[in-house]
């Protein structure tokens, strides 16, 4: 994507700015669940497996509550934990670095949330059990890891909490799709709901969430909605339709447009030099050209060349 090859080394003045890949459907989504579980007073602290350059982050951080711990995980520079991961690493982060996005989540918010330098492997003995009510999974895409960043986020939340699912279905991403479904179809997680790029399931009960969900969606017009059944699930799929991101603050950084302005009106051009007037022949200068034969006329008129001559010599 364009963005994402966006330059790092300066500050986002939106969250438009900030490289990476976080469609306006899954805004809307994160936002719904969000601001739901605060409607509801639903407390926990949110976790972030995979932060790219913050983009995701910066959205989740801004519905942290007071008390609530806000952490994220990723090799950021850190060697991977298996030659497979580092090959990985190397293809599709390169440009990532803890530093890029520090700068990128300050430019938004106060303060930094708790950062974890090292394999997603790592968050199960720093994150309490049961302390979660919205968990991100966007680290490694090889099936092993998914796996066990599923594992780790079924104990991390609590009853109810939301688990997100980044690039399920993307065809790159094979080992994410398989350990998706095996999650749905072995491990008890229950689907939510499906964008084009993200599973979002509960390991409680989905139906209420479902039908809240669906209300809200079928009332927009700028995305299509379909439910299926499938291995006992209800699936509630979401694809945009031109949708638009929620309006999120800009940052600290950002810089309103100068309006351009109109350009300044041409100034008039001067008038052509005035010329002399040509004399107008008299009506019998006009009857004699007409009548006479062209010889004549010649003669006529230098013969009255000469006398002009003459009569400026005599003056």
């Amino acid at each position: 994507m364009t963005n994402a090859q966006a330059t790092t080394d300066q500050h986002p003045g939106e969250l438009a700015d900030v490289p990476g890949w976080f469609p306006p459907l899954d805004q809307t989504l994160f936002t719904w669940f969000l601001e739901r579980q605060r409607e509801q007073g639903v407390r926990g602290d949110l976790l972030e497996l995979g932060v790219y350059m913050g983009k995701s982050a910066i959205l989740l951080g801004r519905h942290l509550g007071e008390g609530e711990t806000f952490t994220v995980c990723d090799l950021f520079e850190g060697e991977a934990p298996d030659g497979a991961n580092q090959v990985e690493t190397a293809q599709s982060y390169s440009t990532l670095t803890r530093q890029a996005f520090e700068r990128n989540y300050l430019s938004f918010h106060d303060s930094l949330p708790a950062v974890i330098a090292a394999p997603s492997s790592v968050v199960a003995e720093r994150v309490a059990p049961g302390s979660c009510r919205f968990v991100h999974i966007d680290a490694s895409h090889l099936y092993e890891h998914v796996h066990g960043d599923i594992g780790a986020a079924r104990e991390i939340l609590q009853p109810g909490g939301i688990v997100v699912l980044d690039d399920f279905r993307s065809e790159h991403t094979p080992g994410v799709s398989a350990a998706a479904w095996e999650a749905v179809l072995n491990r008890g997680l229950n689907p939510v709901c499906l964008s084009t790029q993200k599973m979002y399931g509960t390991w409680g009960d989905p139906e209420p969430l479902q039908e809240e969900l669906l209300a809200m969606l079928r009332e927009r017009t700028d995305c299509s909605v379909s439910v299926q059944q499938a291995a006992g699930h209800r699936l509630v799929r979401a694809r945009s339709r031109g949708m638009k991101p929620p309006a999120f603050p800009t940052s600290r950084h950002y810089v309103a447009p100068v309006p351009a302005q109109a350009p300044a009106p041409a100034a008039p051009e001067p008038p052509a030099a005035a010329r002399p007037a040509r004399p107008v022949p008299s009506r019998a200068r006009r009857l004699a050209k007409d009548l006479l034969p062209p010889l004549v006329t010649r003669a006529v008129r230098r013969a009255r060349k000469r006398r002009g001559r003459g009569a400026a010599a005599v003056s």
